[in-house]
């Protein structure tokens, strides 16, 4: 394949960046890349997690994506370290993909969001990005990039919010939102 190996953020608060994502994933799949779609923080299946997996896209998630459920600031304390405990070993099972060379395109689907909010160590996402297969291009998701993963990054693209139904109370709906 032509020059892999850059590092991608898609960040800001609108909507799309899993999309964003998702739609990397699937043209790189087309393309007969070997993919990785790893997600943090989202507990619930989703539509696009579905279509991945029948693309033959790997699909990695924590060992109990129900257990994010809550909203960090709804947990209790034992909660918040079961749930950073949570992520941190799925980012080592990440690195551990990144680093072998078996796949063209990993995704760190709301990496990013879960540095911002504290679940994940920033310095072992950036240790990540550093270790990575230089092969391997690598996409990070989600609000609040610090400036250690900036720097690290080829492409960074903002998403931003100008209008959103949820302002007026429309909740997520199935097929649309996940």
């Amino acid at each position: 394949m032509d020059q892999l190996g850059l590092v991608h953020a898609y960040t800001g608060d609108g909507k799309g960046k899993t999309t964003a994502s998702v739609g990397l994933c699937v043209r790189a799949a087309g393309r007969g890349l070997r993919v990785l779609f790893c997600q943090f923080l989202k507990g619930r299946s989703s539509g696009e997690l579905a279509s991945l997996e029948k693309l033959g896209v790997t699909i990695m998630r924590m060992q109990d994506p129900e257990a994010q459920v809550k909203f960090t600031f709804q947990m209790t304390e034992e909660e918040l370290n079961e749930s950073r405990r949570q992520h941190a070993e799925l980012l080592a099972r990440a690195k551990a993909a990144a680093q072998s060379g078996a796949y063209d395109l990993v995704v760190l689907d709301e990496s990013i969001g879960t540095v911002s909010i504290g679940l994940l160590e920033e310095s072992a996402l950036c240790d990540l990005i550093d270790h990575k297969s230089s092969g391997t291009e690598l996409v990070m998701t989600g609000r609040g990039l610090p400036p250690a993963l900036a720097e690290r990054c080829d492409y960074i693209s903002e998403i931003v919010m100008r209008k959103h139904p949820y302002e007026k109370g429309v909740q997520a709906r199935k097929g649309i939102e996940y």
